[in-house]
């Protein structure tokens, strides 16, 4: 699938597919740490999966669709939750940050172009999906909680060894992807050979 060869209709049905996948994901049984109110889950991994490998736009554009779909009520968050309601929890961090979590991944993924390199993508994975995330997750937790930084912090703690492990495997199956469509991703260092070839 070339980039160059992208078209409305096939971008709407890749960001349809990885909306769908990400509510998949929330069929994986969620469960709390101790002591937390925000459910750990596996949809986290399709949000880097969708930045990943869709980009920027479509990927932060999948992620949009999947919020709406929850906003109107479907139960496609993890545990079958699902309602306006849900934004007005002390998940509400996780889930604004979502599509810019898949949005920036995309942008960074994209940014370094092909071919895949597996070390920038669990490195661009563990500050986006991981940190980034549990960081903006942190401070909906102090608004919709009340509680101290340093609270909210011990509670997202909870979620990153998971988190860590869900940024390598979206990295290995990014890479699969990547190396199976390789017209996916731009190719960063195609003018340089051009350009020094001209300069001779």
């Amino acid at each position: 699938m070339n980039r160059q060869n992208s078209t409305p209709s096939r971008d709407l049905a890749m960001i349809a597919i990885f909306a769908g996948m990400i509510a998949a994901l929330g069929l994986i049984p969620a469960f709390s740490g101790f002591g937390s109110s925000v459910p750990i889950t596996a949809q986290s991994l399709g949000i880097m999966l969708a930045g990943a490998i869709l980009g920027p736009k479509r990927g932060g554009l999948a992620v949009v669709v999947f919020l709406a779909l929850v906003a109107l009520g479907l139960p496609l968050l993890a545990g079958g939750r699902g309602g306006l309601g849900v934004f007005s929890g002390p998940s509400v961090g996780y889930l604004i940050g979502f599509p810019i979590a898949a949005f920036l991944i995309g942008a960074l993924v994209y940014a370094v172009g092909a071919p895949y390199r597996l070390t920038w993508g669990i490195a661009i994975n563990l500050i986006i999906g991981v940190a980034l995330l549990n960081l903006i997750g942190i401070v909906g937790m102090m608004e919709r909680l009340d509680i101290s930084f340093s609270a909210a912090t011990k509670v997202a703690w909870a979620f990153v060894p998971g988190d860590t492990a869900k940024a390598v495997l979206c990295a290995i199956v990014a890479r699969g992807v990547h190396a199976a469509y390789p017209g996916l991703l731009p190719n960063r260092r195609s003018k340089q050979p051009l350009a020094e070839s001209t300069s001779v």
